[in-house]
């Protein structure tokens, strides 16, 4: 005789949808969240702005190393020391002072680091190397 009228395996035949729901649902919270809400729904007169141009861009100061060592200051010849004095004048006038450094291939640098260390006495913060891309 047997025990169970029933087959062992029946509870296995059945679909457990349980696991699909709860993935609808997250899926369901996750459209609402992520929708964005209609904000024009109002019909108002928003205030206008006046327009201010923008600055200019702030003219970069070129200090130019050549290979034999002879400085040049926007297109100015000086030496180490006239560099120092000039670098403090203009950064006394405009304190967000902008230099950018360019030396000859063949310049050692030691001429390039003097210049550095100029700069940065006369608290120049932003410096610059001027490069060239490699071709």
């Amino acid at each position: 005789m047997r025990k169970c009228s029933q087959p062992a395996h029946h509870s296995l035949t059945e679909l457990n949808i349980t696991p699909l729901l709860d993935l609808a649902f997250v899926l369901l919270v996750i459209f609402i969240i992520t929708t964005t809400p209609v904000v024009n729904d109002l019909d108002l007169s928003l205030p206008s702005a006046s327009h201010h141009p923008k600055d200019a861009p702030r003219k970069a100061n070129f200090i130019t190393v050549e290979s034999g060592g002879k400085l040049w200051m926007n297109k100015k010849s000086l030496d180490l020391a006239e560099l120092q004095q000039t670098l403090v004048g203009l950064r006394i006038d405009d304190p967000d002072l902008s230099v950018v450094v360019r030396g000859d291939g063949k310049t050692k640098y030691r001429q390039i680091r003097a210049v550095l260390d100029v700069c940065q006495q006369a608290n120049v913060a932003k410096v610059d190397l001027a490069t060239e891309p490699v071709k």
